[in-house]
């Protein structure tokens, strides 16, 4: 049954004319990530820090406990993490014209770094980091081993801000708009480590009126059945097997 439906799911990418990945949070687990969004993680942040993820990664925190938040950004969120095989397999379909985009709700770029170039990152990327004052522009390493705690800006001496999303705050209008618009023109749209049902992307997937779509996740869920194809396993074991 596996081989059939990784043949239907070539057979689907070959028929496509416009084919977008979108790549949930599934996508970080399987790279080994715990999202600190999971009860044992939660727990264990709390414990360490006297305070949720939920409470430490938002712009208040930032704004007015920036030690802690810091502390908190560099142990927690800078982990370092390297592609999974699904990310090189998305590459080699991208190289091989048959993926045309790929939308991701994780901030590690792990698709850039596995080879991808058409990426839209939904929730921004740990290695792009600006000073809010004067808006230069510093690395990932500049923030992990910034000799003060807080990483301050070498101009003007304001805080670095992480150009990520935190929690509560809105999304890159630009980039919802870009994700909107390449989920409209998919003639195939393939949910990576995400669902139907998903509270990042379900309301832009409400937007897909192409031929097909398939969800590759190793949880089932009840929407699963209104998908095309389904496959209850993590990406990263099925997207090399297509062979591009």
């Amino acid at each position: 049954m596996a081989d059939f439906r990784i043949e239907k799911l070539k057979d689907m990418l070959e028929d496509s004319r416009y084919t977008v990945a979108v790549c949930g949070s599934g996508m970080m687990t399987e790279n080994g990530f715990m999202g600190i969004k999971t009860p044992e993680k939660a727990y264990a942040v709390e414990e360490k820090y006297g305070a949720s993820p939920e409470e430490i990664f938002t712009s208040s925190y930032y704004n007015t406990k920036t030690r802690q938040f810091f502390e908190f950004y560099r142990e927690e969120i800078l982990a370092d993490l390297m592609p999974s095989a699904s990310a090189f397999a998305m590459a080699a379909m991208e190289k091989a014209g048959k993926l045309q985009c790929i939308i991701s709700s994780n901030i590690y770029e792990f698709s850039q770094r596995g080879g991808c170039s058409n990426v839209i990152n939904l929730h921004g990327s740990i290695y792009q980091n600006q000073c809010p004052h004067c808006k230069k522009m510093y690395s990932m390493e500049y923030i992990k081993n910034s000799k003060s705690v807080v990483p301050l800006c070498e101009n003007c001496g304001h805080v670095i801000r992480p150009l990520v999303s935190l929690f509560g705050e809105m999304v890159d209008s630009q980039k919802m708009t870009s994700t909107t618009e390449e989920i409209e023109k998919a003639d195939m749209l393939i949910l990576l480590g995400t669902h139907l049902d998903s509270e990042v992307f379900g309301t832009y997937i409400r937007y897909f009126e192409g031929r097909y779509l398939a969800v590759i996740h190793k949880d089932e869920k009840y929407a699963d059945e209104k998908a095309d194809l389904v496959i209850h396993d993590e990406p990263k074991n099925i997207l090399p097997l297509l062979g591009y």
